[in-house]
């Protein structure tokens, strides 16, 4: 009997298994199986080549156009060139070596088939260089190409769509089913869902559309249910331990604080604190995500929700992402109590309280000084990194935790923290300046009850937004520096941001044209020597050492520098009220998101930001869309709904980036609201009832076979 976990090379041979293997990490039949198509193709239903993305690795089924042989100019040897066509828009192929006399006799002109390989442009077209190929003809004896609808799986260039397709067909022949569905049957007939076997079989091997879509919905239950199963299970262990209740106090610090803020709250931060304000004084640990644009007021938010667990004689605990970062955070929250932070100090209010630092870089006697003030409760708010969380700084009475930036964070190092106390978990406030779709909030935050302040404060100056497209208007790049000039002319100060570093090898292309991505040290050694020659640049990267970062920014916030040229370490956190311009090289390299909050770092004083996105992207490319509509609104909550609709399948939750492949696979965060919504509520029911799932091993394997512990901690991570 042929199961989900056995391997597939003594299924489909060695050298088929190391392909799946070595391009997609697949391994056992429940990996092929649950590797699903990406999109069909009905069979003669040509490709828009338009909306084909440059780097992307596609599957394109296409008629050809004309094909031609011809001696290379450069070196020795013969090409042949092809362009294919949808009927509207072309796509150029390059063949080399043997490969170009195989193309030449088979690429006939008004012959069909599928071309798979990584776009790229050359000379202003769109391109794919040594890309497979399959012809698509009615004598392939037994392919699965004889289908009315071709499915199109996730490729790499070890291994192409159609030779997945064909593994997949070998291994439905031989495999046995499912010995026992997962979901039980009341609730498959409950929510009207076909059972496990139906569902996989037909998602590779489709009769209709119908049939299509009755698999997926199946399948987007099962990833759903999934994930919201292993949310509710540590829902319910988050409460498993009381926390402290910090009852609010009549005449305390926060009432102190209060009666001296210099400007009325907003009313989503008086909304939110009182929300917060009623889960501190429950026993009930508090576990809430807090979003909201950069400059809305979450760290007023957080400050008063610390100084309410000041007042009921506990400690508040601010994790931030890096020390750049916890520095700032500490010089804020002091600079914002004043008096009120000088607890023992001649001139130190009645009520104060501490505001202590802790970091990896302090020296031995700065640490030790910190460490005392923990464990005897003379500091009331500590703030700092990861250091909070090793084991050898003791509190004296914890009740509150601060994490800055929660997709910066480990589940890890939250959960450790939140563990510190013996017999009570503190209450858990989680920040993030990166606005969340509710689709998103639902499935990644899932354990968290989640806020939101979407108005900013009064008194923040508008941010005007321009691409700057140097391939088709250069002279705008020499306009964005005069822009520049000026603002540093007028007194103000300048960012430039930069992809990477510039100490290590840049990442390999298999484009010979595309230059590899701008750096910190170059750009600033270019402006220094051109442009900006006679201004104070300096430059801003994570892997310099602690006190010199640390430096940089001291002297940047007090205008010794007058052009900071960095990466995205500056991306949150840093407050430069008189930095106004921000310019971001090779802009289509970042997120939308990761723009928008970049961007947040000018206008946060009285003169008016400007942010400049320097591109080298064509326009009518879906990356120059991208940088448009980041042009186009200053709404955060806006342009995380486009950024959501951008991703590839399976990207939301990290994957690409990390190396992991994603565990939702058919699951759709834009499309799939009501599933993850019921899902949710299912979860919840099934929880409640049995929280180890003793009772339903079927919906426990689900858990883990969807959801390995790794892909958990990673959901949450993301």
């Amino acid at each position: 009997m042929i199961s989900f976990d056995d391997k597939l090379q003594p299924l489909l041979g060695k050298k088929t298994a190391d392909a799946l293997e070595t391009g997609l990490g697949l391994t056992t039949v429940g990996d092929l199986l649950r590797h699903y198509p990406r999109r069909y193709d009905e069979r003669g239903k040509l490709t828009d080549i338009r909306s084909l993305e440059i780097d992307e690795h596609v599957t394109v089924q296409a008629e050809v156009r004309k094909c031609v042989k011809r001696q290379m100019k450069a070196r020795r040897g013969q090409m042949t060139e092809a362009v294919i066509t949808d009927g509207t828009s072309e796509l150029h192929l390059v063949f080399f070596g043997k490969v170009a006399f195989v193309a030449e006799q088979e690429l006939l002109p008004g012959t069909r088939a599928l071309f798979a390989g990584k776009v790229g442009r050359y000379r202003q077209n769109l391109q794919l260089v040594h890309p497979a190929f399959e012809i698509l003809t009615p004598e392939q004896d037994g392919s699965s190409f004889l289908q009315a609808f071709l499915p199109v799986y996730p490729a790499s260039q070890h291994i192409n769509t159609w030779n997945i397709a064909n593994c997949v067909k070998q291994l439905l022949e031989i495999w046995d089913g499912v010995p026992e569905d997962p979901l039980p049957a009341g609730f498959r007939e409950e929510h009207g869902l076909i059972g496990l076997e139906d569902a996989l079989r037909s998602i590779h091997r489709p009769e209709s559309w119908a049939q299509i879509t009755v698999a997926q919905q199946r399948l987007k239950w099962d990833e759903a249910l999934a994930v919201q199963l292993t949310l509710a299970q540590r829902r319910k262990a988050s409460t498993a331990r009381p926390a402290p209740s910090c009852a609010r106090k009549s005449g305390g610090i926060l009432d102190a604080f209060d009666a001296r803020l210099p400007f009325t709250l907003t009313k989503g931060q008086v909304e939110v604190g009182e929300q917060i304000a009623t889960d501190l004084e429950s026993v009930v640990p508090m576990n809430r995500l807090l979003q909201g644009e950069v400059g809305s007021g979450k760290t007023m938010v957080a400050l008063r929700a610390m100084l309410q667990a000041v007042d009921a004689g506990r400690q508040s605990a601010m994790l931030a992402p890096t020390e750049v970062l916890a520095a700032q955070h500490a010089r804020s929250l002091t600079e914002m109590l004043g008096d009120l932070a000088q607890a023992g100090q001649l001139g130190g209010a009645e009520d104060a309280t501490r505001v202590t630092l802790l970091t990896g870089s302090m020296n031995t006697a700065q640490r030790r000084q910190a460490l005392l003030d923990i464990v005897t409760g003379e500091a009331g708010i500590v703030v700092g990194t990861h250091a909070i969380i090793q084991e050898k700084v003791e509190f004296h009475s914890l009740g509150l935790v601060v994490v800055d930036e929660q997709h910066r964070f480990g589940v890890e190092q939250r959960a450790a923290l939140s563990a510190r106390g013996e017999r009570e978990n503190p209450h858990v406030l989680v920040m993030t300046a990166t606005p969340i779709p509710r689709t998103v909030a639902m499935t990644v935050y899932g354990d968290l009850e989640v806020s939101a302040l979407r108005e900013l404060p009064g008194g923040r100056s508008p941010i005007k937004t321009s691409v700057v497209p140097v391939r088709e208007k250069p002279t705008w790049l020499d306009r964005a520096f005069a822009r520049v000039r000026e603002e540093v002319a007028a007194g103000h100060q300048a960012y430039f941001v930069c992809p990477r570093i510039g100490d290590e090898e840049p990442a390999k292309s298999d484009d010979e044209d595309k230059r590899p991505a701008l750096s910190v040290i170059d750009v600033a050694t270019t402006l220094a020597q051109g442009p900006l020659r006679g201004l104070r640049i300096e430059i801003l990267h994570g892997r310099m050492p602690p006190d010199e970062k640390d430096a940089v920014m001291r002297a940047f916030a007090a205008n010794q520098v007058q052009v900071l040229v960095a990466t995205t370490v500056i991306e949150v956190g840093v407050n430069v009220p008189n930095a106004t311009v921000m310019a971001i090289m090779d802009a289509d390299r970042f997120g939308v998101s990761q723009l928008h909050q970049l961007r947040g770092r000018v206008g946060r004083g009285s003169a008016p930001g400007l942010c400049l996105l320097v591109t080298e992207m064509p326009e009518m490319t879906a990356t120059m869309e991208r940088l448009r509509a980041v042009e186009s609104t200053l709404d955060g909550f806006e342009l995380a709904q486009l950024d959501l609709e951008l991703r590839r399948e399976g990207d939301i939750l990290g994957a690409a980036q990390s190396g992991r492949r994603s565990a939702l696979k058919m699951l759709s965060l834009l499309r799939d609201e009501d599933i993850i919504a019921d899902a949710r509520v299912a979860a919840q029911q099934f929880v409640d009832a049995d929280p180890d799932l003793e009772k339903h091993p079927g919906l426990a394997g689900m858990v883990a076979t969807l959801l390995t512990e790794e892909r958990a901690e990673f959901l949450e991570k993301a």
